[in-house]
């Protein structure tokens, strides 16, 4: 009974720290989309579609969560909505990988897109929130989906922690691109997430990286 109740407050912690993140990359997603737009910067478009998928796995997670809190499910219940959102998450993080490659390779071979770096100081500002902010919420996470045993959560952490990844590549590339005027070190430097986002999609996908009890 006493671990019952409390994997039922581990459940409403995760089930916070879901909304937190919903809400945190609805912003987050919305600023870096129009300032990516606004100054040609496949960093910042990069950014803003992670923060969508963010969004995504959020929601698949809280549908999850949910499943457990308000139905009183089984073992098999809860095992089946888990194995099917961290496939989910795991998804959106080759959809990510996906439009990365097409993206930078667009750019860096056919259309040499000079990004305009009027707006990157409001690009750094979104890039150190996330570097701050990301990694906490992640860590958090991770604890919480240990005690749970949930590979769903533990995937939604990982995104978070390739957000925080994300945003130092994105600070460095925009501070360099500005600085130096390389226009196809914004398309290179987004394609160092490749293979780090494969692995994470690929545990999530087949059921690896599980959180032991």
């Amino acid at each position: 009974m006493e671990i019952q109740a409390d994997r039922t407050i581990d459940l409403r912690l995760a089930l916070g720290l879901t909304w937190l993140t919903i809400g945190w990359m609805t912003i987050e997603g919305a600023a870096a989309l129009w300032l990516g737009h606004a100054s040609d910067s496949l960093l910042l478009l990069g950014f803003g579609v992670d923060s969508l998928l963010e969004l995504v796995s959020a929601f698949v997670l809280l549908w999850r969560l949910l499943a457990e809190l308000r139905r009183g499910a089984t073992e098999m219940r809860t095992e089946q909505a888990e194995r099917q959102s961290a496939q989910i998450v795991g998804y959106t993080l080759y959809l990510l990988v996906v439009l990365i490659v097409v993206s930078s390779g667009y750019r860096l071979f056919v259309s040499h897109v000079q990004t305009d770096t009027h707006e990157s100081a409001w690009g750094i500002l979104i890039g150190l929130t996330a570097k701050i902010g990301m990694p906490l919420l992640a860590g958090w996470k991770l604890k919480v989906a240990a005690r749970l045993n949930s590979r769903a959560l533990r995937a939604d952490a990982m995104e978070a922690i390739t957000c925080g990844y994300l945003s130092l590549v994105l600070m460095v590339g925009l501070v360099a691109t500005r600085l130096v005027g390389w226009w196809w070190l914004d398309s290179v430097a987004a394609l160092v997430l490749v293979p780090f986002l494969i692995k994470e999609g690929r545990e999530a996908v087949r059921g690896e990286g599980c959180c032991q009890k």
